[in-house]
């Protein structure tokens, strides 16, 4: 028992999950395309201006909304239970980092009870919750359904020239534990990945370092988001539909060295990927060891369509990030954090 005052060290380690994620975008038709036709998720519109995105029985796993980001803008993370939920509320206040609680309003879009939010890495305001509202209505899917669970719903992936400090946040907010690094060389730069887990999912956030580059590549707070296939065949239908429908693919069909996860990846209407995978491996906390593999991918995984214009276009993009500066919230960063 918790003697009183003292502070409570408990790791909230397995008892958190990545639950819903926020977009906005001035491209909501184009999103409804994408997301319904394309990927193959349940639909429901809410206003003109506000939509959701289904994958199971969880009301809300994404929100899109209009305004002018293009971008993901909050992460939702599932917290199992209130006294671990108090425990990471307690955490981020300890280090003077604010709290603030959704409004009814907000709860409500979100499909969530109640929700409190604080600042993330890269201006990606994080906010959890414990409950989600389950929905009546059935799913309207073109996929047979998608993997979420006790491993969440799947991650996202950032870029970062302060790497081990946005490590050091998610691991002093959440306890999250380093699962495995990847070193890539991308047009003669060294890229070192981190990947971060919460629970039992291989990763629910990876961290690209870019420091040394003169320019973040990737306009984007979030460089992509992954959502996890239930059946090979959903994969493929939904490759060939991407395709079919005239939507940007980034990345062919191809198998990570890491986690072995098959996928690809289509490039969204507002710019960053979005990553489509199936079976990679769940980690056993009894013998898993962090190991560096080299290369993102055993095989696949090419660029589609690339012209020097959109290289030169993706640099203009990235550019845009010398005019900003990288907030990895300081105060949670972990400054104690080993790193390699």
């Amino acid at each position: 028992m918790r003697t009183s005052g003292a502070p409570d060290t408990a790791s909230v380690f397995g008892s958190v999950h990545l639950g819903y994620l926020v977009i906005e975008t001035e491209r909501l038709a184009d999103w409804r395309r994408f997301g319904t036709d394309a990927i193959g998720m349940h639909h429901d519109a809410l206003d003109t201006g506000l939509m959701r995105f289904r994958l199971d029985e969880q009301e809300c796993r994404f929100l899109v909304r209009r305004g002018p980001a293009e971008d993901v803008v909050a992460t939702g993370w599932h917290v199992d239970d209130h006294a671990a939920f108090e425990r990471i509320e307690a955490r981020v206040r300890a280090h003077g980092v604010p709290v603030v609680a959704g409004t009814a309003e907000e709860a409500a879009l979100r499909g969530v009870e109640r929700l409190v939010r604080f600042p993330g890495p890269k201006g990606i305001a994080q906010e959890i919750y414990t409950t989600p509202v389950r929905s009546a209505e059935p799913l309207r899917m073109l996929a047979s359904g998608f993997v979420t669970g006790d491993a969440g719903m799947g991650h996202v992936a950032i870029t970062s020239a302060r790497p081990t400090q946005v490590r050091g946040y998610f691991h002093t907010v959440f306890d999250a534990r380093l699962t495995d690094y990847i070193d890539e060389t991308i047009s003669g730069v060294k890229i070192k990945i981190r990947f971060l887990r919460v629970n039992e999912r291989h990763h629910s956030v990876a961290i690209a370092g870019v420091r040394g580059l003169p320019v973040d590549p990737v306009r984007t707070r979030v460089q992509h988001l992954n959502i996890q296939a239930a059946g090979l065949d959903d994969l493929a239908r939904s490759y060939r539909r991407v395709c079919e429908l005239g939507f940007d693919m980034a990345l062919s069909v191809g198998q990570h060295t890491n986690d072995r996860e098959l996928s690809y990846y289509a490039r969204t209407p507002s710019g960053f990927e979005w990553e489509v995978g199936w079976n990679p491996v769940v980690v056993d906390e009894a013998t898993w060891e962090p190991g560096t593999h080299q290369g993102i991918s055993i095989w696949g995984h090419t660029p589609v369509g690339r012209t020097i214009m959109d290289k030169l276009e993706q640099f203009r993009l990235g550019a845009r990030s010398l005019v900003r500066s990288e907030d990895a919230v300081p105060a949670l960063s972990g400054a104690g954090i080993a790193d390699g």
